[in-house]
């Protein structure tokens, strides 16, 4: 019984890394033929476009860490959903109402109308089903949503750019669109053969479910506090450097970005999180540290690999699988490789504290990690003019956030230790 949450966990963590592989082999390669083709600068326009957008509803991401930790304390499923079924309908129409016309106004970017509302509907509907699947920690659903997802994308591009004659942008944007949509519908048919949940709702606040809701709204904010540290490194790259600067960054340097962290980030997120929260509600200690334990061997390998295979053979890679003008994104990604390792571990960390529902402590964290990279790039940029600057602020964000959230566990680890001495007492 001591190992059923640890093997459960790397089973479901085991096959999240090869069903992130699937996923990555068929978006990459959907991206270098993309890059063949298309032109740098639309593609640009594209990732940028989608970035905006996706920082205003990834906020709606962080209730899920809220939803496993309170489902696991409470199982009162009903009322946790309508809450999250309310937020989310109120932040889809706050986008609907701002962020369209800050991209089609302040920013000068010419997209359609139609497009934008399409790509905040369908992100929208995809982030809800992923939440209630997280949330009854049904692993096998959420692995083959992870590879069915580019899958659809390119199928529903293709469709749209040679069957339907949309041009490319058109294209790339009702194909993220659709794709949404139909994934969506997939975790709604799978969710419903397993659980059935209850219509929408009035909700009947009691103290754990106004706990919630206040772990669901500082959550949110730490998990637009993740995503603005991404985003502030492209509008530091937009602001200070050129366009070309800016498609190495996009095209190259941030599909490796969201690619490691998808296959070894995430899933700490996805998998040891809810189980971190079942095992410190049960009290099972042992079984913590054995997963801790677990989780830091693997990121050690994980950081190792990556640098290794960036130094010795990061210029190849690049040179086979983009074209020539990409090759000045190298420095940008060994410099990226070095701190790999602390992404992993400061996400096991906010985990564990997220699980004794420290989201408070979580979030000044993460904070303290926005203030660093800010300040870095600024001191950075004073003695060189290179947009490696840009990636080694962020790594620098990261590694402080690493030493806090390791003071920050200590610290829990101790009060722990200082009960069970005071219940033995």
């Amino acid at each position: 019984m001591q190992s059923e949450s640890l093997e459960r966990l790397k089973k479901a963590f085991i096959s999240g890394i090869w069903a992130t592989l699937a996923s990555i082999s068929v978006g990459f390669a959907f991206k270098i033929w993309l890059t063949q083709w298309v032109a740098k600068g639309d593609l640009a326009l594209y990732h940028t476009v989608v970035d905006i957008i996706s920082l205003s509803l990834i906020l709606m991401t962080g209730f899920r860490s809220s939803m496993v930790v309170t489902y696991s304390q409470t199982h009162n499923d009903r009322d946790i959903i309508n809450i999250f079924r309310f937020s989310l309908i109120a932040i889809v129409l706050i986008t609907w109402g701002t962020i369209i016309p800050y991209i089609k106004h302040s920013l000068n970017i010419n997209v359609g109308y139609l497009q934008m509302v399409g790509i905040i509907f369908g992100m929208g509907l995809k982030i809800y089903f992923t939440n209630l699947i997280a949330m009854y920690r049904l692993y096998e659903v959420s692995n083959k949503v992870t590879w069915l997802e580019p899958i659809s994308n390119v199928v529903v591009f293709v469709f749209c750019y040679y069957f339907l004659g949309l041009d490319t942008l058109a294209s790339l944007f009702y194909g993220l669109t659709l794709s949404s949509l139909s994934i969506a519908i997939y975790m709604y048919v799978r969710r419903k053969k397993s659980i059935t949940t209850l219509p929408l709702a009035l909700v009947h606040l009691d103290p754990p479910l106004i706990s919630y809701v206040k772990k669901s709204f500082t959550a949110s904010l730490e998990a637009g506090a993740s995503i603005l540290m991404i985003y502030i490194t492209v509008l530091l790259t937009i602001t200070h450097f050129s366009v070309d600067e800016l498609g190495d960054f996009q095209v190259v340097v941030r599909p490796i970005f969201t690619y490691m962290t998808m296959l070894f980030v995430f899933p700490i997120y996805r998998f040891v999180l809810p189980e971190l929260a079942v095992n410190i509600r049960n009290a099972d200690h042992k079984q913590v540290k054995q997963i801790r334990r677990w989780v830091f061997k693997l990121s050690a390998g994980v950081g190792i690999a990556f640098f290794s295979i960036m130094y010795f053979g990061g210029a190849s890679i690049i040179a086979l699988v983009f074209p020539p003008e990409y090759s000045g994104a190298l420095p940008v990604l060994l410099h990226f490789s070095i701190f790999f390792v602390f992404m992993m571990l400061n996400a096991y960390q906010l985990a564990y504290i997220k699980a004794h529902g420290r989201f408070t402590l979580s979030l000044l964290i993460r904070i303290m990690g926005i203030v660093t990279l800010v300040t870095a790039y600024h001191l950075l940029s004073k003695m060189t003019d290179n947009v490696v600057a840009i990636i080694t602020a962020l790594c620098a964000g990261y590694v402080v956030m690493f030493i806090l959230s390791s003071i920050a566990e200590r610290r829990i680890l101790n009060e722990q230790t200082n009960k069970l001495v005071s219940i033995a007492i």
